[in-house]
C-alpha cells in the first residue's frame, strides 16, 4: 500500500510539473490537494478520477485518511494560499462553482477540479496523454483568461466618486461596505473623500495612503484599520467605520485600539459602527462604546448616537 501511495503521489507531481504550474507548488502538499480534489485513492487508476465538491479542511482531513498525511489545524491558510490559490489562477480549480458569490472568507467555500483538466487527468496513463496534453495546454490561457472575467463579474461594484469605481468580493461584508460609501456618506457626511476600504479578499482594497499622511497618520500594513475610512472634508473629520456583518462593533477595547492607530491625526475623530440591519445590531448593543455612532443601513437616513454632548463629532480626550 506504501508503494501505491508513493506511486500516486509522484504521479500527481509529475501532472503539475506537465501542467507548468510554479516550483513553489510542485511539492507533496500540492499532489496531495489535487488528489484529494481527484478523489484518487491509492488504489484506484487515474482513469477513474473524480471531481467532487471539497473545502480546505475536507481536503486535509482527506489526506489524512487516506495517505497517513496529518496537517495540523493552522496550516490550513498555507494550503490555501499556497496552493489552492494557484490551482486556481492556473484554470486547474474551479473556486466556488456552485455559488460564485460566495463570500471569499466563508467557511463553506468550496474548490473543483476543472472539467477540462478532469477530462485530461482521466488520460495520464495511456497512449493519448501527450496528444491531448498539447491540446490541453494551447487552450489553458483562454480558459484562465474566461474563468478570471468570470470571477471578475462576481466582484461588487463600489462608485467612490463620480464615475470612479473600486470592486470588492462578493459576500454581505462587501455589500454593507458599499452602502457604508454609498449610502451613508453622502447623507451624513456630504463632501467626504474614502480615504480607506477593507476587502475579505484583499486588507488593502483601497487606501489613499497620501491624503491620510497629509492628515498625520502613518499606518504599516500591521495596523488594523477600521473596514472605512472617510475623511469628512468640511469639518475636517476622520470618520473611522466598522462594517458588522458577523463579529467587531466599535465596543471599548476597538475604541482604544483605533484611538492609538490614529493618535496622531490633525483630524477629529469620529468613531461609527454600521449594521446591515437591526437584528444584528441586537445582538451587538451591550458591547457598542459610548460616545460612538451607530448606522443600520436598512434604516438609511437614521443614526443613533451614544450619548455625549454633541449629534456627530469627534471628542477630545479626556
Amino acid at each position: 500500500m506504501t508503494n501505491n501511495k508513493n506511486k500516486q503521489i509522484e504521479a500527481a507531481l509529475q501532472v503539475l510539473a506537465s501542467l507548468d504550474l510554479p516550483r513553489a507548488q510542485q511539492n507533496e502538499r500540492s499532489a496531495l490537494c489535487l488528489l484529494a480534489l481527484l478523489n484518487l485513492t491509492p488504489d484506484k487508476p487515474w482513469i477513474m478520477v473524480e471531481n467532487p465538491l471539497m473545502g480546505i479542511t475536507p481536503i486535509m482531513d482527506w489526506a489524512r485518511e487516506y495517505y497517513k498525511k496529518d496537517y495540523a489545524p493552522n496550516t490550513r491558510e498555507t494550503v490555501r494560499r499556497q496552493t489552492m490559490h494557484q490551482f486556481v489562477n492556473a484554470g486547474l480549480v474551479l473556486y466556488n462553482p456552485d455559488k460564485p458569490d460566495r463570500p471569499v472568507n466563508s467557511p463553506k467555500a468550496v474548490y473543483q477540479i476543472e472539467p477540462a483538466a478532469l477530462a485530461l487527468l482521466r488520460t495520464l496513463d495511456t497512449p493519448q496523454w501527450q496528444d491531448n496534453l498539447t491540446a490541453y495546454l494551447t487552450g489553458r490561457e483562454t480558459l484562465v483568461a474566461r474563468y478570471a472575467k468570470e470571477r471578475i463579474q462576481n466582484r461588487i461594484p463600489v462608485e467612490i466618486a463620480p464615475g470612479k469605481r473600486i470592486t470588492l468580493s462578493p459576500g454581505e461584508h462587501s455589500e454593507l461596505i458599499r452602502a457604508i460609501i454609498e449610502d451613508f456618506a453622502p447623507r451624513f457626511a456630504s463632501g467626504s473623500t474614502l480615504v480607506y476600504a477593507g476587502d475579505t479578499g484583499d486588507k488593502w482594497s483601497y487606501f489613499d495612503s497620501v491624503l491620510l499622511a497629509k492628515l498625520g497618520v502613518k499606518i504599516d500594513s500591521h495596523g488594523k484599520m477600521p473596514d472605512v475610512v472617510l475623511h469628512y472634508t468640511p469639518k475636517n473629520w476622520l470618520l473611522l467605520v466598522e462594517s458588522v456583518t458577523s463579529h467587531g462593533p466599535v465596543d471599548g477595547k476597538r475604541h482604544v485600539e483605533l484611538s492609538s492607530l490614529f493618535a496622531e491625526s490633525t483630524a477629529g475623530l469620529v468613531y461609527i459602527t454600521a449594521f446591515p440591519n437591526r437584528a444584528v445590531m441586537g445582538r451587538y448593543l451591550s458591547e457598542i462604546a459610548w460616545e460612538t455612532e451607530v448606522w443600520v443601513a436598512d434604516a438609511p437616513s437614521h443614526l443613533i448616537h451614544f450619548n455625549g454632548e454633541r449629534f456627530l463629532g469627534p471628542y477630545n480626550a479626556h
